[in-house]
This record gives C-alpha cells, sequence and structure tokens, in this order.
C-alpha cells in the first residue's frame, strides 16, 4: 500500500527516527578506529569524508551520524518520501534520487555537496547484489576528491530479514561493533580499467572491516591477538 498523505508521512516519519532511536540505544556501543578517528561527531577541522557501510546495517549509523553536515541520498519514489522524513528528524542532510529516478541530477548534486559536507553511501544499494561494491562510489569519490571511509558493524545479536541484504535488526541489548579503517583515496580523472581496478581495492577492503568487525562481536568485544595481526594486513 502507498502512503501519500503529506499528514501521514510526517507522523509516521517522526514515529519511525523516534522507534530507531530507541531501539539503537539498548545497544552496548564499541567503536574502534583504525587510523584517526572519523566518526562524524569527532572529525574537526575542514575534513570532509564519504562514510561507507553496507545497506543491512543503516540502523547504527542512521543514530550515531546524524547531523546536518551528513548528506544521504534518498530516493525520489513516493516511498521515499517516508524515508526522507525518518532521515530529516534523525538530523541528517538529504539528496533526492537515485539510479533510475532523478540519478544524473542527484550525482551532480553530491558532487556539490562535497565541497562542504559528508556524504553517505551504501555501495552495495539499493537493490543488491549484497555486500557488492557498485561503481557510483569510486566514481563519486574520484570526482569530489573526498576520501572513503571503509566502515565494517556487526552485531552479538541479531535477527536477519529475508531481504536481498539480509537487513540486520539488532536484538535490543546486544552488543554492536563499528570498526572504520584508513581513508581510502580515489585518483582523478580515471579511466575505466583504473576505475574497476580501484572499485575491487575499495571492495576488499569493505570486506576486510566487515570481518574485522563480525569477529569482534562474536568475541564478545574483546580484541584478540589475531584480530589484532588481521588488523594489520
Amino acid at each position: 500500500m502507498k502512503i501519500r498523505h503529506p499528514w501521514l508521512i510526517k507522523t509516521l516519519g517522526f514515529g519511525g527516527a523516534s522507534l530507531v532511536r530507541l531501539w539503537i540505544g539498548t545497544l552496548r556501543y564499541r567503536y574502534h578506529p583504525f587510523g584517526p578517528s572519523v566518526e562524524p561527531q569527532r572529525v574537526t577541522g575542514n575534513e570532509r569524508y564519504i562514510y561507507s557501510f553496507w545497506h543491512e546495517n543503516i540502523l547504527l549509523p542512521a543514530c550515531h551520524y546524524g547531523r546536518p553536515d551528513v548528506l544521504v541520498l534518498v530516493s525520489q519514489h513516493a516511498d521515499g518520501q517516508l524515508i526522507a522524513e525518518v532521515c530529516r528528524h534523525l538530523n541528517f542532510g538529504l539528496v533526492r534520487g537515485s539510479t533510475t529516478r532523478g540519478g544524473i541530477e542527484a550525482v551532480r548534486q553530491m558532487m556539490r555537496a562535497g565541497k562542504d559536507a559528508h556524504l553517505v553511501i551504501t555501495p552495495d544499494g539499493p537493490r543488491g547484489p549484497r555486500r557488492q561494491v557498485q561503481p557510483g562510489a569510486v566514481f563519486l569519490a574520484s570526482r569530489t576528491g573526498l576520501p572513503i571511509i571503509p566502515i565494517g558493524i556487526a552485531y552479538h545479536r541479531a535477527w536477519r530479514m529475508r531481504s536481498w541484504d539480509r537487513f540486520a535488526l539488532p536484538r535490543p541489548g546486544s552488543l554492536a561493533t563499528c570498526v572504520t579503517l584508513p581513508p581510502l583515496y580515489i585518483p582523478p580523472n580515471l579511466d575505466k580499467a583504473q576505475l574497476e581496478e580501484q572499485q575491487r581495492r575499495f571492495q576488499e577492503s569493505m570486506i576486510h572491516a566487515t570481518q574485522l568487525a563480525e569477529d569482534w562481536a562474536a568475541n564478545g568485544g574483546v580484541w584478540s591477538e589475531r584480530d589484532a595481526d588481521r588488523s594489520a594486513a
């Protein structure tokens, strides 16, 4: 059922944002940066980044990354209006568009916004395949000059939806782990072959960050010697 009434969309957006805050607020959050501490609330000066995490893990950053200078791309589809309202109540800035509707203009907006704001991407979204980096993120980083922050997120206990991304619903009170790797710089003016090589490099970084976070969560939030060795790989 499509929800189109503006008042209802605004009400559901407020309720959805409140529910996300309440749910994620029960988690035991642990953050470990490899390299600089780059979460938005920790960044000082004029640094700007492209934050990257898998589509399945959007709930945790939705609470921890919300700032007006952190911009997310939201579809122009009718259902996207509800998502946009949720994002607004979580304090994010918005760019409206997608790969199918308003895509070119959305990329242009993201490129312009990158001069003054952080950008958020889910490199395997919006339809997958799961945990497979798509070309758009590397292209955006190359054109804006902003470094990508590969982010790994995991939960000690979570339910999984039967969606393409196996969307994660962390169980209330569970341990949530977040790992960020050093900024990944993409050179400008790349040809097709070079973009594909950078895409593979980005894919490897995302898998590495994810594995570190998952091992950390499985270990109950305690870093082992094996984790420390693998983090330097």
